[in-house]
């Protein structure tokens, strides 16, 4: 009999991370001491004995932590010399809900553990973002001092696209990606399970880092250097924590990758492929690409904060400048990292709920191709006003105009879609067409600060916290809330409540732009970001903008409300509600755990509708897959 392979669980994990972080300390103090750095002067800890030991713990102790969770022991195992284990897949999948709580190889299991941790963080940081707009309903000071309110922005920015925005799509993805392309799991679930634990990793320390002794994290999430590299030692658990973050994403997309190109079912070619599936690749192109350069950024301001280093001191002859280069070099294409799945998710969406083909497939596919070609080139569009060589404004404003092409592709596309079409206004409809009006309003204004003129002008004012959170709120999170409620039976096994659905898409609409909308208007006006004071010209709009807020985040709880009863006690949901045409449809909700009972053979394309008689996918019996699988594909060519 096979041994049950089990991971050993959290509780030996924290022991683990105990343990590491002592260890740390005691290699710190010894070393320290051996050599000649005092470690204790005046009966405590020296300030810098104080950033090494905290530094150390920070790198080694979240290791320590992976290792008592199991992350590695086939790695040990393997080193030890010992013959290989047989593995019956027992601990693979999840029969109750504490399978959620440890190491588990099933992708549909990582996707929820994704979506849920993803969800918990965005509670945190909607949480402070709350506290903003208290402190700023009124003029003076409120309820936080200056210092503390610039780490309630830090945190929360880097809790929504570090933590929320990235490694929700991430999530979503796991579960649907594999199902879509008829795969049974993904190409490495191992380094899937690992990625995932990373990002509860991350999410602590950013969380820790508002509260960190000495001083919390409070350089904003860009964390501009040389500020970052002489602040409190907040910083170092942000900039420890981004590394994690990033070593996950990339984990993810090396796994979506090899899983697209090559666990597609048969006959499902790359232009057979649902354009959520053409969606990832793209954004997996992206992660790969472009995260190594943040995680540099975040390095050099590591060394030079903790070892003394002057990459970025200007009194040491550091290039300033150079941090700002390295960063949006990698955060520009970041924007689509958290643009391009929703894409994917809408195009799903308006397909199904209009009964209709997607308008332009082909060029879908391609445009989402040249965002990310396009995406490596307006880098220096943030950097207009930071002092750089004047020449490269000229250029980057025109790259910055151009990549609004492919992207007005999209939004043709999937008007040309609804046109026609029979519309299904439920639940995942509404936040699609949310999705559609939010983010062309927030796109409009984009191409509006693409411009040399008015981007000096509006710089460093509201309308750029207008700008880009109708762009990742009313893009990204109406796609999330969009692809949660329309996945949400698929995931469960149950239906949601349709009026609760309905009544937070209203309430999160109308105070979305309430909250928004008029922050273009004082920015215009001059009001300045990142300040915790104001003038007193702008205390009614700040007060609206403020009670506005509160609708918002109230609105969120009517979603977990929702999410919750709904997945304990909602009706049954059958296989394929929605009569949608992709392969996740053609299984049962929730899927076997293999995801597929035979094997799948694709003979048409996702999007047919209207199509007498069409079929995208035939389930086949395992042993007669293999004759079939040339004359349904070549047949199913010839109808594409």
């Amino acid at each position: 009999m096979t041994a049950r392979l089990r991971a050993p669980g959290l509780p030996r994990a924290g022991f683990f991370l105990v343990l590491g972080t002592l260890f740390c300390a005691a290699i710190i103090i010894a070393a320290r001491e051996a050599y000649g750095f005092p470690v204790f002067a005046d009966g405590g800890i020296t300030t810098k004995a104080q950033n090494a030991i905290l530094l150390l713990s920070l790198l080694i102790a979240p290791l320590w932590f992976l290792i008592g969770l199991g992350a590695f022991d086939y790695w040990f195992y393997w080193a030890a010399g010992k013959k290989e284990r047989a593995e019956d897949h027992s601990g693979h999948g999840a029969t109750s809900w504490t399978d959620y709580f440890r190491v588990n190889t099933d992708h549909k299991v990582i996707g929820i553990q994704y979506v849920v941790t993803s969800f918990f963080f965005m509670m945190i940081g909607g949480l402070l973002a709350m506290l903003v707009r208290a402190e700023l309903a009124a003029p003076g000071s409120q309820f936080v001092d200056a210092n503390a309110f610039n780490g309630l922005f830090s945190v929360h920015a880097s809790l929504m696209i570090f933590l929320f925005i990235i490694p929700v799509f991430a999530g979503l993805a796991n579960y649907v990606l594999p199902l879509m392309i008829g795969a049974p799991d993904m190409a490495f679930p191992r380094l899937n399970a690992l990625s995932f634990w990373m990002l509860p990793i991350a999410g602590i320390m950013m969380t820790a880092s508002f509260v960190a002794p000495g001083g919390s994290f409070s350089t904003g999430w860009t964390a501009y250097a040389p500020l970052s590299t002489s602040a409190p030692l907040g910083q170092m658990f942000f900039t420890i924590g981004v590394q994690f973050a990033g070593v996950s994403s990339i984990a993810t997309a090396l796994n979506f990758l090899v899983t697209i190109i090559t666990m597609r079912a048969p006959g499902m070619s790359f232009w057979r492929m649902p354009l959520l599936v053409w969606a990832n690749f793209s954004t997996s192109l992206l992660v790969v690409i472009a995260t190594p350069f943040v995680a540099a950024s975040q390095f050099f301001v590591l060394f030079d904060y903790a070892l003394g280093f002057n990459f970025f001191r200007p009194e040491k002859d550091g290039d300033v400048l150079m941090y700002q280069h390295v960063f949006w070099f990698y955060s520009h294409p970041a924007v689509y990292i958290m643009m391009l799945p929703g894409f994917g998710i809408i195009s799903e969406i308006l397909s199904v709920k209009s009964r209709k083909p997607i308008f332009g497939y082909r060029m879908m596919a391609f445009s989402l191709l040249a965002i990310v070609l396009l995406g490596f080139t307006v880098w220096a569009h943030h950097m207009f006003v930071s002092g750089m060589q004047d020449w490269i404004r000229i250029p980057m404003m025109v790259t910055t105009a151009i990549i609004a092409v492919p992207t007005g592709i999209k939004i043709f596309s999937w008007l040309a879609t609804l046109w026609k079409g029979v519309l299904h206004l439920d639940t995942p409809m509404l936040w699609a067409l949310g999705f559609l009006t939010m983010f062309t309003l927030g796109g409009i204004s984009g191409v509006i600060l693409a411009m040399v003129p008015m981007d000096i002008y509006v710089s460093d004012t509201y309308f750029i916290v207008a700008h880009i959170h109708y762009v990742l709120y009313g893009g990204s999170l109406f796609t999330i809330y969009a692809g949660v409620y329309y996945w949400f039976p698929k995931m469960t096994g149950r239906m949601f409540d349709e009026r609760l659905g309905k009544a937070h898409f209203w309430l999160t609409f109308v105070s979305f732009n309430a909250t928004f909308g008029p922050m273009h208007l004082v920015g215009v006006k001059g009001m300045p970001r990142r300040v915790a004071d104001y003038a007193e010209e702008f205390a009614a709009w700040n007060l609206f903008i403020s009670l506005s807020s509160f609708v918002l985040g109230l609105s969120t709880l009517i979603f977990l409300y929702n999410m919750v009863s709904s997945w304990r006690g909602g009706p049954r949901a059958s296989a394929n509600p929605w009569r949608a045409f992709t392969l996740e449809w053609q299984v049962s909700s929730p899927p076997p755990i293999f995801n597929f009972d035979r094997i799948p053979t694709v003979v048409g394309g996702p999007y047919e509708y209207g199509v007498p008689g069409h079929v995208h996918g035939i389930m086949e019996p395992a042993e007669e897959a293999r004759p079939k699988q040339a004359a349904g594909a070549s047949s199913a060519e010839e109808g594409v």
